[in-house]
């Protein structure tokens, strides 16, 4: 059960930060943020870990033990992290947005490059109860996120951003971009829907949202919900590389949902099938596929603006 859903009074928190995330600004915006917390009286303990699997052993203790909340102060990725030790308790989520997308921020209306302001809205203690989506794998792993999962063209440029080592930061993912789409070919999918709806059809990518984008607001799956208790499902079909092109850019305002080449789905459950696909969520690997991918009703609670 997740945080109750209302004001309640913040006197102390944890902050777990991400050092490296938005090129190691997130380790400033975390220093004036928790100056801002104990300016409004919250007693402020910080955390980092010394590798994503310390952080979130970390971050499991100190929820285990109890605490007002949680606050990350990086991107999408540290939050995926955080989720995993906060879903179904009752400590809330605080963000500090520090990353380079910064998905969630944008989803809850969080202000961005202001840690002060961020700051502020974690000290005024408005929770509200948001879904999480949970990523059963086949090796018998499961994740949680709060975002997007994304398949096919997008996880074959995270594939392969992951595997260059130049050139660095964004200049890395454009040119596994333009790798990815000399090398794009259909990719064939196997979806089962809640109510036994199978889908098979070539596909360039398809995308599970709990909210609207991903990608520092690519609004792939534009009627989504966080709390509504269904996952928004965005197809684009197979296309040609010229098409895909001109098609991309319309994902920034939602449009693409319009093309021909695009369907939507609602559901609860999903299963997704594709030979050697992997799947990635809040832009974080989780698994190759298949994966089996569900809601999970008010799984969160999240420090929002009043």
């Amino acid at each position: 059960m997740s945080a109750p859903t209302g004001r309640r009074p913040i006197r102390n928190v944890v902050v777990l930060t991400n050092p490296v995330a938005g090129g190691g600004h997130a380790e400033r915006a975390s220093t004036r943020a928790a100056a801002r917390l104990r300016g409004r009286g919250v007693e402020v303990h910080s955390i980092e870990g010394t590798d994503p699997e310390d952080a979130l052993r970390l971050a499991r203790e100190v929820v285990a033990r109890g605490v007002d909340a949680l606050v990350v102060v990086g991107g999408d990725g540290m939050i995926n992290l955080a989720l995993q030790a906060l879903a179904g308790t009752d400590v809330p989520l605080g963000l500090i947005p520090a990353g380079t997308g910064n998905d969630h921020a944008r989803e809850y209306g969080l202000p961005l490059g202001d840690p002060e302001a961020a700051a502020d809205v974690v000290a005024e203690g408005h929770v509200t109860s948001v879904d999480l989506g949970r990523i059963a794998a086949a090796d018998g792993t499961s994740r949680y996120f709060g975002s997007v999962l994304a398949v096919g063209f997008d996880s074959l440029v995270s594939d392969r951003a992951n595997r260059l080592t130049w050139p660095r930061g964004r200049m890395r993912y454009n040119l596994a971009i333009l790798v990815e789409l000399a090398n794009l070919r259909p990719l064939p999918f196997r979806l089962v829907l809640d109510d036994g709806t199978v889908i098979e059809r070539d596909l360039t990518l398809a995308a599970v949202g709990n909210t609207r984008s991903y990608g520092g607001g690519m609004a792939i799956c534009p009627g989504a919900d966080h709390a509504d208790g269904q996952l928004d499902v965005t197809l684009v079909h197979a296309m040609r590389r010229r098409k895909l092109v001109r098609f991309f850019p319309t994902v920034f305002k939602g449009t693409h949902v319009q093309h021909e080449e695009v369907e939507t789905h609602r559901t609860t459950t999903l299963r997704i099938e594709s030979p050697g696909i992997t799947a990635y969520a809040d832009g974080e690997f989780v698994a190759l596929l298949p994966v089996d991918v569900s809601i999970v009703p008010h799984a969160l609670g999240m420090l929002v603006p009043a």
